[in-house]
């Protein structure tokens, strides 16, 4: 088999460190690990297979100079437009995990478990583009259900956890707790969110667009048709919870075809990298301590509506520095390197 030169942009960060993890975890056909960040970063290493990696300052000449075949984006949209042209230029494609690139309608925007035809057309501009983290799960747990009842509407509301705004969001929601238990809560800092975190719930999520809603939940709409390649009607409400990892979401879904919730219930069961946590009597159901560290969406609280036959509830949660990042973006790298082996 084949293997490959792997450069990981933005190596030290929360989404590039589990990219390495994930790398180790599938054993990934690698010939040589680059890891890459800015200069502030020279002097410091990663962790691989049990070796000391030294970090390489990333630079315009540096794809060319390690010959890489897959470069992994993840240290921000603006370094994506400065650098990943570069990576293309020199051979390689590039797999973006930041909202550069979503909504060029030439670049592919995958879930391979979704879309992962799409894929084949990565040599249109030498990128593939990584959803946001929200829709990655949210998709992988629309689509047998669309296929099977064809769904028409998603009203979608988010838990959405600390680390989705990164590592010093973290860090303030853990400094915050600290002042709380010290009887100071009242003189703790916010940065990272422009609310306090700490026991609370933050019902925005980016800034705010001119129809009412935020970047982030118009980040759902447009992904969620691009990616199923289907006008569904979607809305959303995304909020902030003081979790450190793992995404929540509650989904109502109303479909062409009636629903039945033990029905459903097994379809999601045979989909791909998802896991049904449904007992309610035995209080087994999905929740964000469930799912930290690990590459599945996990699905419970299915039921059907009270008064709707087509319309049906449900609760999700996955990591989202996992599925809703890393684990997603290796799963595209897996399959581009199936796709190109038989060629």
């Amino acid at each position: 088999m084949k293997k490959y030169n792997v450069a990981v942009v933005g190596a030290n960060g929360a989404v590039g460190e589990e990219i390495l993890t994930v790398l180790q975890e599938i054993d990934f056909p690698l010939n040589k690990l680059v890891p890459l960040a800015s200069a502030r970063s020279l002097g410091k290493s990663v962790e691989f297979n049990g070796k000391s990696i030294a970090i390489k300052e990333l630079t315009n000449d540096i794809f060319r100079d390690e010959e890489i075949d897959i470069a992994l984006f993840s240290a921000g949209g603006s370094v994506s437009a400065e650098f990943a042209p570069d990576a293309v230029k020199a051979g390689a494609v590039v797999i973006d995990n930041t909202s550069h690139f979503r909504m060029d309608k030439n670049v592919p925007l995958v879930v391979p478990e979704v879309n992962p035809e799409d894929i084949a057309k990565w040599k249109e501009t030498g990128v593939i583009a990584n959803p946001n983290c929200s829709t990655i799960q949210m998709v992988q747990t629309l689509k047998p259900l669309d296929d099977a009842y064809n769904l028409k509407r998603v009203d979608v509301s988010t838990y959405q956890a600390t680390s989705g705004a990164g590592k010093t969001a973290m860090e303030e929601l853990v400094s915050q707790m600290q002042d709380f238990f010290a009887f100071k809560l009242s003189e703790s800092e916010h940065k990272a969110f422009n609310q306090q975190i700490a026991l609370n719930v933050i019902p925005q999520i980016d800034v705010f667009t001119e129809n009412g809603y935020t970047k982030e939940e118009m980040k759902m709409v447009n992904e969620t048709t691009k990616i199923m390649h289907k006008d569904i009607a979607l809305s959303a409400t995304c909020v902030r919870v003081p979790t450190l990892r793992g995404h929540g979401e509650a989904l109502t879904l109303t479909f062409e075809s009636e629903v039945q919730a033990d029905e459903a219930r097994e379809l999601l069961a045979k989909a791909p990298n998802l896991v049904i946590l449904d007992k309610p009597e035995e209080a087994l159901y999905p929740m964000p301590s469930t799912c930290v560290e690990m590459n599945e969406t996990f699905v419970g609280r299915i039921r059907n509506d009270n008064y709707s036959k087509n319309m049906l509830h449900l609760f999700i949660v996955a990591d989202n520095l996992r599925v809703g990042a890393a684990t997603n973006a290796v799963r595209i790298a897996q399959k581009w390197v199936e796709m190109e082996g038989e060629k």
